[in-house]
């Protein structure tokens, strides 16, 4: 079983480009990872980079699948933007989102903590997306918008969670156990600057015409660039789908 993977990371209307992805395999084992960084003076490129680069040291010394050493890898994120924010003052209000991914031939686990997203598609249909941690999805989980609205309403940059915050903060969400994943299972990792632009519906129906990751993200992302408007986010995404062609 191999594990196809494509990536894309662009700055969109900004200046700098504050989103960083990555990805590693070990063994049978791979991991991927998305962050959004968040702060001025250059401080959101550094807190995503320094959040993804612990992820994967620490999943390269770690590279089994449980719910503990998921998180784990996430405290080494934590902990890491935090050393960044104490070496500067102008860092100090430094943060990130993330989203990882842990996969196996057969299972696969996963956490976020912020509004980046995972979407899990097995045979063609989204079955799973993350939720956000933000002031928009609290009002869609109360029934007050729909979960189409957040992506233009005027509150949804606001966070609830993010890597940086203080410790009683730290609260990112992890998939409790592995979910059983096979060859033709895919991903999407993506920042908030991907998911606004294009739809779940149009990420399945994209999918479906796909060849390949590659194939899969330069649809997704046409979509994106049609709809893109001056001043727009950054926008990255991490495509993965298992293959039984592979070795």
């Amino acid at each position: 079983m191999a594990f196809l993977t494509e990536i894309v990371s662009q700055v969109g209307g900004r200046r700098d480009n504050e989103d960083y992805c990555s990805f590693a395999v070990s063994g049978n084992t791979g991991c991927w990872v998305v962050a959004d960084g968040l702060g001025g003076h250059c401080g959101g490129q550094l807190a995503s980079r320094a959040a993804v680069d612990a992820v994967l040291d620490s999943f390269a010394r770690n590279a089994q699948i449980s719910e503990q050493i998921l998180r784990s890898h996430l405290e080494a994120a934590q902990n890491a933007v935090v050393k960044l924010q104490g070496q500067q003052p102008v860092l100090s209000t430094m943060r990130t989102t993330i989203v990882v991914l842990i996969a196996e031939p057969t299972q696969a686990l996963w956490a976020h903590i912020g509004d980046s997203r995972l979407y899990c598609f097995e045979t063609g249909r989204l079955v799973f997306q993350t939720s956000d941690h933000s002031v928009v999805q609290r009002m869609v989980d109360a029934g007050e918008l729909s979960s189409r609205q957040i992506r233009h309403h005027e509150d949804r940059n606001r966070l609830l969670r993010c890597l940086g915050n203080s410790d009683p903060d730290f609260r990112p969400t992890i998939l409790p156990s592995p979910q059983p994943v096979s060859s033709g299972s895919a991903f999407l990792l993506c920042t908030d600057g991907f998911w606004e632009k294009v739809l779940e519906s149009e990420m399945v129906v994209d999918l479906a015409k796909a060849a390949g990751p590659s194939d899969w993200l330069t649809l997704m992302e046409n979509r994106l660039l049609e709809r893109a408007a001056d001043g727009d986010d950054n926008y990255s995404g991490v495509a993965m789908m298992l293959d039984n062609k592979g070795p």
